[in-house]
């Protein structure tokens, strides 16, 4: 392990770690446990899944191996996989995992990954995911972690989209104790479409930290960036976003955003965008904002019957619903709403 041939970041001197302090992590407690393979489909037991997806029978040109040690996901230039390709990570009380994936969707395919790590008790996981989406190509990938409030997770996943390709990310953070998350897009060839939605919701002391960028390096590129939280107890979230246009990477539409709701006085959110344009035919905007639940809105469910707490639970289920509402009517927007709608009763419950 090569910790011990690196200095950890220091907390508020090192770019990028001015938020989370990781001064009570000890590598030295957690045993490591050699990388395997991410399981196909969901893990027993069924109830600590974020979501129930069958293992599909994979097609030809779709195939799920285990190469240099990462978990490798390829579709086939021009396949389609029609049905959600699942894969769980399940991390063991007192263990230190290593997590590698990858994920080729060769040009011209179409496919939806979903990927969950869950966790026993308090435990390391490390992850590291590259995505490369071809010319033309298609991909939807859902990353979502329900660790235990005991656990520690850091992450670093790159993604590259080709020319007239799109890409449909989406992230969960629930669980963790804390951590740090590196989500990069980088919109490789022209025509390059990338939306990203994540939504996290804490509780107890719980920390949770995002970073984004969204790099366009290629003309007529277009990225769309949203994440909303919703924070309970004494916890705390960051999100630091940045756009960058690259030079002559004109005609880029890029926009991003970061809501968060406090639900307690004691909870606490800073969410940082940022700007980096090196192009001067650009469109690039970008919103952030904090705040408690809206007074108004409460007296007005109230004044019409509704108990405080439920009234609460319906406000808050509207902020959120805002990102469920980005995705189609199906399968998907239903997984999501349920994944969420499970977390907010464990925060208000």
């Amino acid at each position: 392990m090569a910790s011990s041939a690196l200095e950890f970041p220091t907390f508020k001197g090192r770019p990028g770690w001015e938020f989370t302090d990781i001064s009570a992590l000890d590598v030295s407690a957690y045993e490591l446990i050699s990388a395997a393979p991410a399981a196909l489909g969901t893990p027993a037991p069924a109830s600590g899944s974020l979501w129930q997806l069958p293992a599909p029978e994979l097609p030809a040109g779709v195939s799920v191996g285990f190469e240099d040690g990462a978990t490798v996901v390829t579709v086939a230039r021009g396949t389609v996989l029609e049905a959600p390709l699942p894969l769980s990570v399940v991390v063991p009380d007192g263990k230190l995992y290593n997590q590698r994936m990858r994920v080729v969707i060769e040009p011209g395919a179409q496919a939806e990954v979903w990927e969950q790590y869950l966790s026993d008790g308090d435990c390391l996981l490390n992850v590291s995911t590259e995505i490369t989406v071809g010319d033309g190509a298609v991909l939807r990938y859902v990353c979502g972690q329900g660790l235990s409030e005991q656990a520690w997770i850091f992450g670093a996943q790159h993604a590259t989209v080709g020319r007239d390709a799109r890409l449909d990310w989406v992230a969960l953070g629930f669980g963790s104790r804390s951590g740090h998350v590196l989500m990069q897009t980088r919109l490789a060839g022209e025509g390059a479409e990338a939306r990203v939605t994540g939504a996290y919701a804490t509780r107890g002391a719980q920390h949770i930290d995002f970073d984004t960028t969204q790099e366009h390096a290629a003309a007529h590129t277009t990225s769309d960036l949203a994440f909303r939280g919703v924070l309970a107890g004494r916890s705390s979230a960051v999100w630091k976003g940045n756009i960058i246009v690259d030079p002559g990477a004109q005609k880029t539409d890029a926009f991003q955003e970061s809501r968060n709701l406090l639900i307690s006085k004691r909870a606490h959110a800073d969410a940082i965008p940022g700007l980096e344009i090196q192009a001067n035919d650009v469109r690039c905007t970008h919103a952030a904002a904090v705040a408690q639940v809206d007074a108004e809105q409460l007296f007005y469910l109230r004044s019409h019957g509704l108990p405080e707490a439920e009234a609460k639970q319906l406000v808050i289920e509207g902020f959120l619903a805002a990102l469920v509402e980005r995705f189609e009517p199906g399968q998907v927007r239903e997984l999501l709403a349920g994944a969420l709608e499970r977390r907010l009763g464990l925060i208000l419950g």
